[in-house]
């Protein structure tokens, strides 16, 4: 099998780095499936690579799941390096992010389709990677980057693998020991067994409101203003 070549239809390369790696010697590779153009065709299932938000596959995914099983594979940047460039693409320098991902960063995406993640056709798997950022001094880029913009991610090393499609799996992101019923603060301090800081309490919601939406977690009354949650049909 040929690695493809990165760059094709503005395909960056994470995501056509790891198209490369889910694609066997006999798979069919950006091939039209009902309608819609699937990343890597294989004999028993469909594979998306995103590497980016699921709320552009809400359409796709609800159109082929009902008859084809997908995987949908992304990645989650554990540890991130900063690449700059310069306009014309040469190395400035090169530094390493504060920020570490982690397996519950994958509700950033599956709060947008809370409703399709317990479809019997769909499976999760999600990567925990090292990447390099490339960010190029071209002036286009937001204000907060001072107008460097980032053009490209590349991976550099697969570091784990999670794979997600049943009730069961998705409930072990709830911790040990976590109280029940819960409220997203004591959720938020499980998951990062201390006290989250206000970036790591954003995530316990999100975590919440995607378990409840997949009629995984009930709210079953308040504590003051936040709500308590418990599992559904949870004794």
């Amino acid at each position: 099998m040929t690695q493809p070549i990165i760059g094709t239809l503005s395909e960056k390369s994470l995501h056509a780095t790891l198209k490369w790696r889910f694609t066997g010697d006999t798979d069919l590779v950006e091939q039209k499936v009902d309608g819609y153009v699937i990343d890597v065709v294989k004999t028993d299932r469909l594979v998306e690579i995103q590497t980016g938000n699921f709320g552009g596959m809400k359409k796709k995914l609800a159109a082929l799941l009902p008859t084809h099983e997908i995987e949908l594979v992304h990645p989650i940047a554990q540890e991130k390096w900063i690449v700059r460039q310069d306009k014309n693409g040469r190395f400035l320098s090169r530094r390493k992010s504060p920020k570490r991902g982690r397996w519950e960063d994958i509700f950033d995406e599956m709060m947008r389709i809370p409703h399709l993640m317990l479809h019997e056709n769909l499976t999760v798997t999600v990567l925990l990677t090292t990447q390099d950022e490339i960010w190029k001094d071209d002036g286009k880029g937001s204000w907060r980057r001072k107008r460097w913009s980032i053009y490209d991610h590349r991976l550099r090393e697969v570091v784990a693998k999670r794979q997600f499609s049943t009730a069961a799996d998705w409930l072990t992101f709830l911790p040990e020991g976590l109280p029940s019923p819960f409220t997203n603060k004591e959720l938020g301090t499980a998951v990062f067994q201390k006290k989250p800081n206000k970036q790591q309490l954003k995530l316990a919601p999100k975590i919440s409101y995607t378990l409840r939406h997949a009629g995984l977690l009930t709210v079953v009354g308040k504590r003051g203003n936040a709500n308590l949650y418990k599992i559904t049909n949870d004794e």
